[in-house]
């Protein structure tokens, strides 16, 4: 029988060993990891905002009136005023009924989707959706259908042909609207026509377009004019909120039943209170003209990296694993720290930089590393 050693001598030889690099400093534009000053490039803190001096004193504010821990499970005495303003807060943002909190994305994910289908209902997921939707799906015993990224004349196939066979069933489309790895939008309004043709629901996940799109930086569903259309907003509050946690917006109904059947919620003890205060204020920094202020620098820094994108994500497609390594270590030699994605986050033979940046770089640091880029580029 193999042991632990032959399976992480496995992935050393196949170039997907993975260890922990602790930093040596907090998070920010700017980090310091085993002794060297690095520009950060690899954090989802789009705008900024883990840094920010008001969500450090809301986080303060809120230890000190309500403690460090909730101490129970919401159902049990865990729900703190915290928690219940910001899911109003949040519900009133994307325009929904009802929101609730998770102690995650991943959490979010994998809660709602086993409490909203089963054994008797479809999931029908985006081929590039995240790992947490795809473990929620499975966990759910639903059966799951996939079609190509982004193909929504497939995805009308599949839902055409789903509804002639099951006809009661509830079926759920899963997409993203800013995809984690490539960086590249859903066609969300193509994907809602299809789902309202059918008789279906949209569990639409706005991690990475959460603080970033929109005029008020709710998401892609925002900027389209569509979330009224949108009948299950996710999100997450640890990456451009700067925080932690995961939220869903939907009916009130909706939410209830979560609230009794989504495990990673009933089970599990509350977020501390005082993170809900920060995420409260976070909220609030992210709709405001501060927050349009800090979506158009990040808008100016991704132009010079890439005029035509859209998101805060720009992958430099390498292929092979040892490519994306060895670039990503040459880039850490330079100054900038940008890390190597391999499988399984991305699939085989599509190994490659992810470069994430952020209202909090300058602008000059960004073009920096454009040039570093491009002379990679031009001599490869």
């Amino acid at each position: 029988m193999s042991g632990p050693q032959d399976e992480l001598a496995g992935l050393a030889s196949a170039g997907l060993l993975r260890s922990l690099r602790a930093l040596d400093s907090g998070t920010g534009p700017r980090v310091i990891r085993e002794g060297r000053e690095l520009w950060n490039f690899a954090s989802n803190d789009y705008l900024g905002l883990a840094g920010h001096p008001a969500l450090a004193e809301a986080f303060i504010e809120g230890v000190s009136k309500y403690g460090v821990g909730a101490a129970a499970s919401r159902l049990v005495c865990g729900t703190l005023p915290p928690h219940r303003e910001l899911e109003e807060a949040m519900a009133a943002a994307k325009g929904c009924e009802a929101a609730l909190t998770f102690p995650s994305g991943f959490a979010t994910a994998t809660g709602s989707l086993p409490a909203l289908a089963g054994k008797d209902d479809v999931l029908v997921l985006d081929k590039l959706c995240h790992a947490s939707l795809i473990d929620g799906a499975r966990l759910s015993g639903a059966t799951i259908r996939v079609f190509p990224h982004n193909d929504v004349a497939k995805l009308e196939k599949l839902l055409a042909g789903i509804r002639g066979k099951q006809a009661k069933a509830r079926v759920i489309v899963v997409t993203e609207s800013v995809f984690s790895m490539d960086g590249d939008l859903c066609p969300l309004r193509e994907i809602v026509d299809a789902k309202d043709r059918h008789g279906a629901l949209l569990f639409l996940d706005e991690a990475h377009a959460f603080g970033v799109l929109g005029p008020h930086g709710m998401g892609l569903a925002e900027r389209e004019g569509l979330q009224d259309r949108v009948d299950f907003q996710m999100g997450t509050l640890s990456k451009a909120a700067g925080l932690a946690g995961g939220y869903l917006a939907t009916s009130g109904a909706w939410r209830d039943l979560l609230v009794n059947r989504a495990r990673s919620f009933v089970y599990t003890t509350a977020p501390p209170p005082a993170l809900a205060c920060a995420s409260l204020k976070a909220l609030e920094i992210i709709r405001s003209e501060e927050g349009q202020q800090l979506r158009q620098r990040l808008r100016e820094n991704l132009r010079v990296i890439d005029p035509s994108h859209e998101s805060a994500i720009v992958p430099v497609l390498l292929g092979e694993n040892e490519a994306a390594l060895n670039a990503s270590a040459k880039l850490e030699e330079a100054g900038f720290m940008v890390p190597a994605i391999r499988y399984p986050t991305v699939p085989r033979g599509k190994a490659r930089l992810r470069v994430s940046l952020s209202a909090a770089h300058s602008a000059e640091v960004v073009r920096d590393l454009a040039g570093l880029l491009l002379g990679r580029a031009q001599n490869s």
